[in-house]
């Protein structure tokens, strides 16, 4: 029987935005503000017929999250269920990866907002369990 590896890790990125906590935790609320700013540059969509599922963005407290991407020629999926979300104060929710299919991760993410002189604070607490050395907190 082959052992199966489990890493726990926990990384917290702090930012500062010159802008209300208003704007920044839009940011958050629609698939069209996140792709805005999301770091998509080699993820291509999954070729049609080859997704493991329809992607969705539901922003509400039980909604979810799914798509599928490609990277040098694998294929990722991130499915995400929001847990609980105070506008402009916090966001959580957990979610897992799949690599080719397999899961890789399954992580529970916090992002909190606080308005602070000239703009807003943003902590996003991420905790994970990084599967079978397929991914890690880096």
């Amino acid at each position: 029987m082959r052992e199966q590896l489990v890493i726990h890790d926990t990384f917290v990125i702090e930012r500062t935005y010159s802008t209300s906590v208003s704007r920044v935790f839009a940011a958050f609320t629609t698939r069209e503000a996140k792709d805005a700013w999301g770091d998509t540059g080699d993820l291509d969509p999954i070729e049609p017929g080859k997704e493991s599922g329809d992607s969705e963005f539901d922003f509400r407290v039980g909604g979810h999250e799914r798509f599928d991407v490609s990277m040098q020629g694998a294929s990722f999926r991130y499915d995400a269920t929001y847990y609980d979300i105070v506008p402009e104060q916090r966001i959580i929710y957990s979610y897992e990866m799949y690599a080719d299919g397999v899961r890789s991760s399954v992580s529970v993410a916090t992002i909190e907002f606080v308005p602070v002189d000239g703009g807003t604070a943003l902590t996003w607490t991420e905790q994970g369990a990084y599967l079978n050395g397929v991914d890690g907190a880096e």
